[in-house]
């Protein structure tokens, strides 16, 4: 097992990296997580990479790829006066006219939580009709899918939730098919420590791209860089798992089997993509009466995005922050314009952090 402090490990890779980037030309790299990114910017390890090697970042936080409209739905639901109770990311992300922080600033209850469970505290506590946003990858939707079991057997009818959990491996097939031009992926570690590697397996083989799951320390980033390189210089594509201190070619089968018994797969829209296939997760029908969408009668949210904010663009990996106008000027993390600038999981904000302006 590798000894993530060793920096002898951490000098070898980058230059495990040169020698393999010699025999590449240009190759792009994307991986979908905020916390690679937070490694990827804190260290530096895009300075050290070479010219031909980009390691971009996609559409790896789950609050940056929640849509307006889902936004604008949960601030309807506080106007109509449900306690909306959300995790605090998703608490200043602008809607198309304010914010969940704007609307309690004007009365409506909002409830920042830890967690799904302390929403559920609140219903039973308070008595009062309680929404959680149900936000998240594979990672969390487990969570959710538990206390859902929990509320209905305990017969709790005041607790609903805002249902805006998506799956990674959809999006990586939307990419691919809409020929993003990515010869690699760098996959989420805590994804996969629910899903596997089997999610992956398809798609890797198809469209012939290496993917790599991968840890979150820089030396997981540096080694998994490495791993993608080495199969394209020696013509391989497959799944390989970089983070196997955590990670079991099977994932959790606990997880697996909450989620597919409390949800099931759905089309729905991303920020910044069309309506991706199974992109995301529903209840199904024997626990619908905790989807709020099947209880309110929720009007159609016309979205109204800010045309210079390129927030769909980073979530595709087409720009960076620092290709944007109002990046660091009119957009900041106490000002966010868009959502990538408001999340600690966001590119912008990340970028912001650590000051990489340029």
């Amino acid at each position: 097992m590798i000894d993530v402090n060793d920096r002898r490990v951490i000098k070898r890779s980058i230059e495990v990296i040169k020698k393999l980037s010699s025999k590449l030309d240009s190759i792009k790299i994307m991986h979908l997580c905020g916390s690679h990114e937070h490694v990827i910017c804190r260290y530096g390890i895009r300075d050290v990479l070479p010219e031909n090697i980009s390691v971009v970042p996609g559409p790896g936080c789950p609050v940056c790829v929640t849509t307006q409209r889902e936004i604008d739905t949960a601030i309807y639901l506080a106007e109509e006066g449900y306690t909306v109770a959300t995790l605090g990311d998703m608490y200043r992300v602008p809607g198309s006219k304010k914010s969940l922080m704007e609307l309690q600033s004007e009365g409506a209850d909002i409830r920042i939580v830890y967690g799904i469970g302390d929403a559920v505290k609140i219903a039973e506590r308070e008595g009062r009709e309680v929404v959680f946003i149900a936000i998240g990858f594979e990672t969390t939707a487990p969570t959710t899918a538990a206390e859902v079991l929990s509320v209905k057997s305990r017969g709790i009818d005041n607790f609903y939730i805002l249902n805006c959990h998506r799956q990674i491996p959809p999006v990586v097939e939307f990419l691919l098919e809409e020929g993003s031009n990515i010869q690699g992926f760098i996959c989420p570690g805590h994804v996969s420590t629910v899903t596997g590697l089997k999610p992956y397996y398809e798609l890797s083989s198809r469209y012939r791209v290496p993917m790599v799951v991968a840890g979150f320390e820089p030396v997981d980033v540096l080694m998994s860089i490495v791993m993608i390189l080495r199969q394209l210089v020696e013509g391989e594509c497959k799944v390989e798992n970089e983070y196997r201190r955590a990670v079991r070619e099977g994932g959790n089968p606990m997880a697996q089997k909450l989620i597919k018994e409390v949800f099931e797969p759905v089309d729905i829209p991303w920020r910044g993509f069309p309506v991706i296939k199974n992109g995301g997760l529903k209840l199904r029908e024997r626990y619908r009466e905790f989807d709020i969408y099947y209880q309110e009668d929720i009007p159609e949210m016309k979205e109204v995005v800010n045309s210079n904010c390129i927030c769909g663009e980073i979530l595709r990996g087409e720009k960076l922050p620092t290709d944007c106008k109002l990046f660091g000027r009119y957009c900041t993390p106490l000002n966010p314009v868009g959502s990538c600038m408001v999340s600690e999981e966001g590119t912008c904000n990340i970028f912001y952090k650590y000051g990489r302006f340029v």
